[in-house]
């Protein structure tokens, strides 16, 4: 991977920045084509750390494109934003070369959607926000479950478990999938973010066990093609570890109760929890900490899409 993390995407005023979340950066490249481009900042507890995670823009990028790939021919009747991974035109006359390929790396062109304003969450197994819910009251985002579970446990069936979708410097918060039915404001779209949120996640689960992998839950996010009759679309990034809490299987069982070593940002997750830092701004995370991070982050890659994360990727 790169040996400096990029957390500013410049684009020289060749595209109009539209919207900046706490990776991407959206650039319109017409009325109904936006171009993607992920950074290497890095998020916990709803913070942006201040450094980065050298290349992990890059492979979030390439994981993304994996799955937007494979998805739609497991999934019935899904549809993704996902266009190309090329660079528009606009760009291609106005950076120079090295610009320009380190921005390719971590592009992709989308459709243009309405965004459906909630978080789509799907756990299979109890951990996380859901296991604190549960020990207090028994249940995962009001949704009552049976006693006795233990930390890490698989799921009797995968649950939809939706999250208010907040504003940049605001935490997202656990609701019912009652309140995220109103929240979306349509029954049979609600139905359908569910229906998709949960087929996407089975598919997706069956791949991650092939290779050795859990994947206890995942975040999912789904705009609306108003220019075909509303038609529900997976858009943003998709099953990558800043979205996903992947597990090695080979340990699952035996950590059951407890904590699970992992291939997403759980390493330093723990590492702010340790150190009193959960929620705290302006945290610069130690090179170790980075280091360890990227390396989870890269076996995840490999593992799933079988293919090496070169410097080209990065």
């Amino acid at each position: 991977m790169a040996s400096t993390a990029v957390v500013q995407i410049e684009l020289g005023g060749a595209l109009t920045k539209v919207a900046s979340g706490k990776v991407r950066d959206l650039f319109a490249v017409d009325d109904k084509t936006l171009l993607f481009v992920a950074s290497d900042r890095i998020s916990a507890y709803d913070v942006v750390m201040e450094n980065g995670i050298p290349g992990k823009g890059a492979l979030l990028t390439a994981l993304s494109i994996y799955w937007f790939r494979y998805l739609p021919s497991h999934v019935p009747g899904l549809k993704t934003h996902f266009i190309n991974n090329s660079l528009p035109s606009a760009l291609e006359s106005s950076l120079d070369a090295s610009v320009l390929a380190s921005i390719s790396r971590r592009s992709m062109q989308v459709r243009r959607l309405r965004v459906i304003p909630i978080e789509s969450i799907v756990r299979g197994y109890i951990t996380g926000s859901g296991w604190s819910e549960y020990k207090k009251s028994g249940t995962v985002h009001g949704i009552p479950l049976p006693t006795g579970l233990i930390e890490g446990q698989k799921l009797a069936t995968p649950l939809w478990t939706p999250s208010t979708k907040a504003e940049a410097g605001e935490k997202d918060e656990n609701i019912s999938p009652e309140r995220a039915r109103t929240v979306i404001g349509d029954a049979a779209i609600a139905a359908e973010v569910e229906r998709l949120s949960i087929s996407i996640y089975t598919v997706a689960a069956k791949r991650a066990e092939e290779v050795g992998i859990v994947l206890a839950d995942t975040k999912f996010e789904f705009g609306l093609d108003e220019e075909n009759g509303n038609q529900v679309v997976l858009i943003d990034e998709v099953l990558t570890p800043d979205s996903s809490r992947f597990w090695p299987r080979d340990t699952w069982e035996q950590n059951l109760g407890g904590q699970q070593p992992s291939f997403d940002k759980q390493y330093l997750r723990d590492w702010l929890t340790g150190n009193g830092l959960k929620g705290k701004e302006a945290v610069t995370v130690p090179e170790e900490v980075v280091s360890k991070t990227a390396e989870k982050y890269r076996e995840a890659f490999e593992r799933i899409t079988g293919a090496k994360l070169s410097a080209e990727t990065s």
